[in-house]
């Protein structure tokens, strides 16, 4: 009980801490974080642990779906190689580099270090979303960050079983092409899994038409998804994004504009709640972890900020010859874009989770030497980063002049709604000449339609709008939405213009209610 009311008072906390990010234009994760570490050095706080199952199962699977579902596929298609190479050269490169510099500042047993290598060689894709929800970055940008950090888990998560495997074995070693199958295993499997979900949600979905079914629907599939996975022994991580990824696609989303709305209005309070619980236990654990630690490990800090630094120089190493692929500058790499995608590729939930779970002994019952430096640098490692770069993130991006200025992203927006109340006042006007539908209803719409082409407001839908004009406004936008499509796939708007005017046309369909 004492747990559930800690819990209880952080979301109260979290809520009152993003009113005040929302306000100050900063992430909120790096307020949360240093939110939960302030709490925990209250005197008298109880200690807060929470079960490592208890954050893969509860806590990662929605979050990463709805980090998933926000992908835009169009954009990955151009980045994918890039995307490939940090997903998996990276980690590997990080993890290496990290187990180095372990050994070599903080004396832990090479396995260990091992260990906490692969544990920070990846970055959260939970963290990544959170942080870039509110910062205008070109789109092939956002998804690179976005799409390494949904797409590098089973590198990391084969890396971390290995490297934990090798720490609990007395004079034990690793196996090459064991811990290759180990790889395809977790990382196929879990993504046969995953496309066997979507396609399953996907036929769900297209026979759905009642709203509250709908929501129920879209909160099992990351459930569903995780724990098939885990069942068959695969990676739960890898077929929720997966899962997620597939199920973003338009064909595949909810027909129904109403279960469209009320999907997006339940996930939007369900992250904020995780993400809410999850980024202020970070903060709440660091106090305790370092209060367990035994003498002599004082010099945890600057052990954590070397790590760190580690990471960052690591990551700028990589990411700097790829940016060329992303945004080509007279053949010659970007350092301005390396700096923001090495900034953006914060640690988040997903190292603290797998550091949790190291194992308390060895196969012969021994202490596991090492375990509670390994948990204190990691959690430092991640308050570091979504501190640190998160807070200065949006600094980053502002002098890096990547950003889009917000006269860019309205005028685009103004620009493709135009075009489809354009689109649409055509349909009409065919229609009028067809004399398919009841003139009052035809002119109805068409001064709606001009009124908005004059960005006037046409007013709400009164309760007495006749069967002909909801009829033909159904109709009519349902031209714009697929206008709306078309400009998306012929690259003429961003994702993020075509998700609000999606959004847009929704709520126009919903206040119309049924034909």
């Amino acid at each position: 009980m004492r747990a559930v009311g800690i819990i209880l008072l952080l979301v109260v906390l979290a809520t009152v801490v993003a009113t005040f990010a929302r306000r100050w234009r900063i992430p909120a994760p790096s307020l949360l974080v240093l939110a939960g570490l302030a709490v925990a050095l209250i005197p008298g706080t109880p200690t807060l642990h929470i079960p490592p199952q208890a954050i893969a199962l509860v806590v990662l699977p929605p979050l990463l779906y709805a980090s998933a579902e926000e992908l835009s596929l169009r954009d990955l298609r151009l980045v994918w190689r890039p995307v490939t190479i940090l997903a998996f050269g990276l980690v590997f490169a990080s993890a290496a580099a990290v187990s180095f510099a372990a050994a070599a500042v903080t004396g832990l047993p090479p396995a260990m270090a091992f260990v906490l290598g692969a544990v920070l060689a990846s970055t959260d894709p939970v963290a990544v979303t959170a942080l870039g929800r509110r910062l205008a970055l070109p789109g092939r940008v956002q998804v690179l960050v976005q799409a390494e950090s949904l797409f590098n888990d089973a590198t990391s998560l084969v890396l971390f079983k290995v490297a934990v495997g090798i720490a609990v074995a007395v004079g034990g070693s690793a196996s090459l092409p064991a811990a290759g199958g180990e790889f395809l295993l977790l990382g196929g499997g879990g993504t046969l899994i995953g496309a066997a979900v979507a396609g399953l949600v996907g036929l769900l979905r297209r026979r759905t038409t009642d709203p509250v079914l709908g929501s129920v629907i879209a909160l099992v599939t990351p459930y569903a998804a995780y724990v098939l996975a885990e069942s068959a022994h695969t990676s739960g991580i890898t077929s929720v994004v997966v899962a997620g990824v597939l199920l973003g696609r338009g064909g595949h989303r909810p027909s129904d504009a109403r279960i469209r709305l009320q999907v997006q209005a339940v996930y939007g309070v369900l992250v904020f709640l995780l993400e809410s619980v999850i980024f202020s236990i970070v903060g709440l654990e660091l106090p305790t972890l370092v209060r367990d630690l035994p003498n002599g490990a004082a010099w945890w800090p600057v052990q954590a900020l070397a790590l760190a630094a580690v990471l960052l120089a690591v990551r700028v190493v990589w990411t700097l010859p790829l940016t060329r692929a992303v945004k080509p500058s007279r053949g010659r790499p970007s350092w301005r874009m390396a700096v923001v995608v090495t900034w953006a590729g914060t640690r988040g939930v997903m190292p603290l989770a797998a550091a949790l779970s190291i194992p308390l002994t060895t196969n012969n019952s021994g202490v596991l030497a090492g375990r509670p430096l390994v948990l204190v640098l990691t959690t430092a490692v991640v308050v570091l980063t979504l501190v640190g770069q998160g807070l200065t993130l949006a600094p980053v991006v502002a002098r890096s002049g990547l950003a889009l200025e917000p006269e860019h992203t309205a005028r685009e927006e103004d620009g493709a709604s135009d075009a489809l109340n354009l689109v649409a006042l055509d349909h009409v006007e065919r229609l009028a000449g067809l004399e398919t539908h009841p003139e009052p209803a035809i002119d109805r719409v068409r001064r709606a339609l001009a009124a908005r082409l004059d960005r006037s407001t046409d007013g709400p839908e009164t309760p007495t709008v006749d069967a002909a004009y909801r009829g033909l406004r159904h109709e009519v936008i349902a031209v714009q939405s697929t206008e709306l499509r078309r400009l998306y796939d012929e690259n003429l708007i961003s994702d993020t213009t075509r998700r609000r005017l999606q959004h847009d046309l929704d709520r126009q369909e919903a206040a119309l209610g049924d034909q």
